[in-house]
């Protein structure tokens, strides 16, 4: 049985939950989806430029899971970017 997951601090409330390529109808793209605690950790590390042990304290996880976690959210988003895929963010 999996270890239960454990709660994240998400303070990342976005403006938008879905992003597609411009010119090919929704019902055409496959999509990937973004967790929050993946938009949390883009933010943290990418935009606020923190490092991973500082985000992570942020996010009140281990530096390892905020690695593991900025890693899949970088994969699924170069996965649409290059693939024109959709982004839909869970809420």
């Amino acid at each position: 049985m999996p270890r239960p997951k454990k709660n994240r601090k998400i303070k990342c409330n976005p403006n938008c939950y879905y992003f597609k390529p411009r010119g090919i109808p929704l019902f055409q793209l496959h999509e990937v989806v973004l967790e929050l605690d993946e938009i949390e950790a883009i933010k943290l590390a990418d935009l606020n430029e923190m490092f991973q042990e500082e985000a992570a304290v942020k996010m009140k996880i281990s530096r390892a899971t905020f690695g593991r976690i900025i890693l899949k959210a970088h994969n699924k988003i170069a996965d649409a970017i290059l693939n024109g895929k959709a982004i839909k963010i869970n809420q």
